[in-house]
């Protein structure tokens, strides 16, 4: 099974958009089966709505969009959303710290990644943004959540260089719960490297479109040093196992 580890659905309030339609299309430009979906940050109203509306579309597109609920740390009661969109059909969380404007290690979002792992949904992390998600900060989440897989998109980090390539892969020994997604990462070596030292059970092929060009990124995890068996994990059997499709 190919899986897109993460795409977002939806017009967000910071200007991209890739509404459902569009992105079951751009899946099939690539050969993807399916994609792991989150909302984006609504236009207006709640983020409750932009998790509903994620999940009839994901209804709509009868599997092919798995929906995740975002969730956001600031609204009153961030856990209870988690376990609401769980009983609707989400299959994971998703916390953005730098549009939602939270520390990812901020007491606010332990209770949400308690909430998560009580009820055996993988987390996943946008990863990498200075002050609010960088990778060590990103280890301290992961250790609320040991029973679940939390997932950092980007590799865990932005810079791709010196000391946040040491740190991403410190946070993963750390944290054996962490995985890693391949978006955005140039260096093709990093993503081999994560996968001799911590197997290629550990790093997901994700697009992350709108935000990275779909076809750009399945062509970086295609450039990879992997052997077939590894890039099977890479392409959709770690997300398949992770969120039990």
């Amino acid at each position: 099974m190919l899986v897109d580890g993460l795409v977002f659905v939806g017009t967000c309030r910071f200007g991209y958009e890739l509404l459902p339609d569009a992105a079951l299309a751009a899946l099939d430009a690539v050969g993807m089966e399916k994609a792991i979906a989150s909302p984006v940050h609504p236009v207006e109203g709640p983020m409750s709505s932009a998790n509903d509306r994620l999940l009839a579309a994901a209804q709509a597109a009868g599997g092919r969009l798995v929906p995740l609920c975002r969730i956001d740390p600031w609204d009153r009661d961030a856990p209870g959303e988690v376990a609401r969109c769980q009983a609707l059909g989400a299959k994971g969380v998703l916390l953005h710290p730098s549009e939602e404007h939270f520390r990812v290690a901020d007491r606010r979002v332990k209770p949400i990644m308690q909430a998560a792992a009580a009820l055996r949904l993988p987390v996943t992390i946008v990863a990498g943004f200075h002050l609010v998600a960088e990778p060590l900060q990103l280890g301290q989440a992961a250790s609320w959540a040991e029973a679940v897989p939390v997932l950092l998109t980007t590799g865990g980090q932005l810079n791709i260089s010196g000391l946040s390539l040491i740190d991403a892969k410190y946070a993963m020994a750390a944290n054996p719960n962490l995985h890693l997604h391949s978006t955005g990462q140039y260096r093709q070596d990093f993503l081999e490297e994560v996968v001799g030292e911590y197997g290629a059970n550990r790093l997901l092929y994700a697009s992350a479109a709108p935000v990275f060009e779909m076809a750009m990124e399945r062509a970086r995890v295609g450039l990879t040093h992997l052997t077939q068996d590894e890039l099977a994990q890479v392409l959709g059997g770690n997300a398949a196992r992770l969120y039990g499709l």
